[in-house]
């Protein structure tokens, strides 16, 4: 099921410095998880055909989002009692607080992480298609635009006459 820009989804690295946090964060979801069951509730929000072929499948951990809402609410098109992803509009106003917290005087949004990374991998010498296909562009001219933000992307180049 395609969702993003594109109706591609996006894939992204896992750094391993972040690991440690995410397990942290599964804990967390866990136990809400756990208080959502016991309290007689602790659904995913799963496709109903898929329910229907795995009878308890919506209630087993595995299918919880790892960044929840905070509240449960009736699955839109099912009217079952359930617990969806956190909200676009809850994460922005939590980045732009951040934002403000670390007296950032520029627009933040989820975005510009995704600028940030394909401008970082550039700056590191990554090759252009190889950061074209992470970040899922159909055309290289997409990810082409990353390089006028390094500026100087030239700079160390050696003529091949120069290697002999």
């Amino acid at each position: 099921m395609y969702q993003g820009k594109g109706q591609k989804d996006r894939v992204c690295m896992l750094p391993q410095t972040i690991i440690s946090q995410l397990n942290v964060q599964i804990t967390h979801v866990k136990a809400i998880h756990d208080h959502d069951l016991a309290a007689g509730f602790g659904l995913a929000s799963l496709p109903i055909s898929l329910m229907r072929k795995y009878q308890n499948s919506a209630a087993q951990f595995h299918w919880q989002y790892l960044f929840p809402a905070s509240r449960r609410c009736v699955h839109p098109s099912d009217h079952y009692i359930c617990r969806h992803h956190i909200h676009p509009t809850a994460f922005s106003r939590e980045l732009r607080q951040a934002t403000k917290r670390a007296q950032i005087n520029k627009r933040v949004t989820a975005h510009t992480f995704r600028h940030s990374f394909a401008t970082c991998l550039l700056r590191k010498g990554y090759d252009i298609r190889t950061i074209q296909e992470m970040l899922g562009h159909t055309d290289v001219k997409t990810t082409q635009i990353y390089t006028h933000v390094i500026g100087g992307h030239y700079s160390g180049v050696i003529s091949p006459l120069d290697h002999q």
